[in-house]
C-alpha cells in the first residue's frame, strides 16, 4: 500500500489510539487526533472501530506492520496556562498538528439556524461543552500566541471566524486580532479565513494588519451541491467568491490564497478537478479534503450522511496534486494556513 493510499484510508477510517492532542467538534469538517505521519502533521479521526492501530510508533493494519511511523503529537505546555481572568489558554486557541496554533475568533455564525447551517459544520457545538469561549479578544490571542511560540515552538497561526451580520462578515475583527498578535510576535506567519467581505477593500485591511495569507472557503463550486449542503452560505454567489479570490491574489500574492474543496458531497469528480484547475490558474490553492460526518452536525443528526469512498478521494487528490505540481504551487510554499499545514488533507503526501 502506498503512502498516499494509506494517508487516504487513515483520513476516512481513522486510527484506534489515544492521543493527547485532539480537536472535537468545530467550524471545519474535521474531528481529529493530531499525529505525525512520517514526520509530517496529520489530523486523523480517533475511532474505536478503525482497523489501524499503533505499536510504539509503528502503524499497524489489522495487526500487520506497514513499515510507516505515526507519532502522537505531545500535549503543548501552553495548555497548562490561564489568563489573569482565569480563562484556560486551551479555550482560546488550540494546537493543530505539531506546530500550528489555530482558533475561531468568533465561535458563532449568523448562518447557524437549522435552515441556513452548513450541514457539515459544528461551529457552536464546542460552546455547549465549554471547550471554548464565544469571542476571543485580540489581547487574549496575542497572549496565547506569544506563549505558544515561546513554550512549544509554534510556527504559524490560523485565525478563522464564524460569519457576522456586518457587511465585512467578520473581517474587521480578524484584522484587529492579527494586529494584536503581530505586535507581540511579529515573526509569526498568520493566515486569516472568512467569507468574501462585502467590501473587498477589507482584504487590503487584513494584509495591512499583518496577515500573510488568506483562506476564502467555498467547499464546492457546484451550485446544486452548495444549495443542498450550505443553504445559507450558497446565497453568496460564486461570482462574488471569484471576485474575492482575484482581489486576494492581487493583495496577498499567488499561492497565498486558498479555499477548501470537500470531496464526497455529490459533486461530479471530473467537474471538481476541473474547478480545482480553474482555481490554480487564478493562483488559488484548492485544499482538497474529504467530507467526514461530524457528531453534532446536521449531516449526521438529520441526513445520516457517510464519507466518500477511498478510491474517489485518492483519485481526486492525486489529480489535483498533479495540477498543483504543474503550476509550481505547493502547499509548503504558503506562509501560513491549512494548505501550509496540510494535516487535514492527503495532498502533501501526493506531492501537492
Amino acid at each position: 500500500m502506498t503512502e498516499v493510499s494509506t494517508r487516504v484510508n487513515l483520513a476516512l477510517l481513522g486510527i484506534r489510539v489515544d492521543v493527547p492532542v485532539q480537536r472535537r467538534s468545530g467550524a471545519g469538517p474535521s474531528d481529529d487526533g493530531h499525529v505525525l505521519f512520517g514526520g509530517a502533521g496529520a489530523a486523523i479521526p480517533v475511532r474505536n472501530d478503525s482497523p489501524y492501530t499503533l505499536s510504539g510508533n509503528r502503524l499497524l493494519l489489522d495487526g500487520a506492520d506497514l513499515g510507516m511511523t505515526v507519532e502522537p503529537v505531545r500535549r503543548p505546555q501552553f495548555y497548562d496556562l490561564r489568563t489573569a481572568e482565569g480563562v484556560p489558554y486551551e479555550q482560546i486557541a488550540k494546537l493543530h498538528g505539531s506546530d500550528v496554533l489555530a482558533t475561531t475568533v468568533v465561535q458563532t455564525c449568523i448562518r447557524y439556524g437549522e435552515d441556513q447551517r452548513c450541514r457539515f459544520c459544528a461551529i457552536e457545538a464546542s460552546l455547549a461543552t465549554d471547550s471554548t469561549i464565544a469571542v476571543k479578544r485580540p489581547d487574549q490571542l496575542a497572549e496565547v500566541a506569544a506563549a505558544a511560540v515561546r513554550l512549544d515552538g509554534v510556527r504559524q497561526l490560523v485565525l478563522t471566524t464564524g460569519t457576522s451580520a456586518g457587511k465585512d462578515r467578520g473581517a474587521r475583527h480578524l484584522a484587529r486580532c492579527v494586529r494584536a498578535v503581530k505586535d507581540v510576535v511579529p515573526q509569526l506567519p498568520i493566515q486569516v479565513q472568512c467569507e468574501p467581505p462585502g467590501d473587498l477593500a477589507r482584504l487590503t485591511e487584513l494584509r495591512d494588519a499583518g496577515a500573510d495569507s488568506i483562506g476564502i472557503h467555498v467547499e464546492s463550486l457546484d451550485d446544486r451541491v452548495r444549495a443542498r449542503w450550505m443553504p445559507g452560505k450558497s446565497a453568496v454567489p460564486l461570482s462574488e467568491y471569484r471576485a474575492a479570490w482575484r482581489e486576494a491574489v492581487r493583495v496577498f500574492g499567488r499561492n497565498q490564497v486558498s479555499t477548501y474543496l470537500l470531496v464526497g458531497l455529490g459533486e461530479d469528480p471530473d467537474e471538481l478537478v476541473a474547478g480545482a484547475t480553474e482555481l490554480i490558474e487564478m493562483g488559488v490553492y484548492p485544499f482538497v479534503v474529504p467530507f467526514r460526518p461530524l457528531a453534532g452536525t446536521l449531516a449526521v443528526d438529520v441526513d445520516g450522511a457517510v464519507a466518500p469512498p477511498a478510491q474517489l478521494l485518492e483519485d481526486v487528490t492525486q489529480r489535483v496534486a498533479a495540477e498543483l505540481r504543474r503550476a509550481g504551487m505547493l502547499g509548503s510554499a504558503q506562509k501560513a494556513g491549512c494548505a501550509a499545514c496540510g494535516a487535514c488533507s492527503a495532498l502533501h503526501s501526493a506531492g501537492g
